[in-house]
């Protein structure tokens, strides 16, 4: 019997458009934010950033989640800033501020975690994200996903990455489910397929925003081309007419 349905969150219930140029924006939003003097070119230190660190966060295949505040504290001491915790929290919310226009919602994600809901399942996410939670959770908040989600795990709070199974069973616990009752949602095949798929969750590859290629997985349960996809294959495991 179906309890639950876990989605991931980047490419599966948003879409994050990246754009370099915002990358320059967030790094001169945050240094005035620190309020130091002297504050140096910004565009040195988003360099500096996108080519040493920018690898760690995006296509790394690395289990352990880095510490993104820790790394955007290196480059700053690198041109000679060495911020207060305060100080560091004020660039970190700046500079997340500045991609708000690149987390960009999906049409029908409001309507399908509803949907989900109203059919009395566990509604939870699970996600591959390096901010800071207070970060993420007012990404939530935004987006209006708070009161609709049940549980809602990151990887920089856990430590660890999909497929890692820490991460996994953090959700399923805070949605108190068994892995075996519980669908799993992700356009990733190895992080979100192959990971969920070792639990003993039933998985869906979500193609609406992406294809993944990536085949160091097995073939997902269920493939889903559009958000309402996947209602109909939760209306085929429940039985429902």
């Amino acid at each position: 019997m179906l309890e639950a349905v876990l989605f991931d969150w980047g490419d599966t219930l948003f879409h994050f458009a990246y754009e370099d140029e915002l990358l320059e924006a967030g790094w001169a939003a945050g240094l005035r934010a620190t309020g130091h003097d002297g504050l140096p070119d910004p565009r040195p230190a988003a360099a500096r950033f996108r080519e040493a660190y920018l690898p760690l966060l995006v296509g790394s295949d690395s289990l352990d989640e880095v510490e993104y505040p820790g790394l955007v504290r290196e480059v700053l001491a690198a041109f000679g800033i060495e911020p207060s915790d305060e100080e560091l929290g004020r660039f970190l919310e700046a500079e997340h501020e500045v991609w708000r226009p690149a987390r960009q919602l999906g049409a029908h994600t409001h309507s399908l975690l509803d949907a989900l809901r109203e059919r009395g399942l566990k509604v939870g996410l699970v996600s591959n994200a390096w901010d800071p939670d207070w970060l993420l959770r007012e990404d939530l908040e935004a987006m209006g996903l708070t009161d609709r989600l049940d549980a809602a795990v990151f990887s920089s709070v856990v430590g660890k990455r999909k497929p890692h199974p820490e991460i996994f069973e953090r959700a399923l616990a805070d949605v108190a489910v068994p892995a075996e009752r519980a669908l799993f949602v992700g356009d990733s095949r190895r992080a979100d397929v192959g990971g969920a798929a070792a639990l003993g969750m039933t998985t869906v590859q979500a193609f609406w925003f992406r294809a993944d290629p990536d085949d160091r997985a097995p073939e997902p349960d269920w493939e889903a081309f559009t958000p309402m996809d996947v209602l109909n294959i939760v209306r085929r495991l429940t039985g429902e007419s």
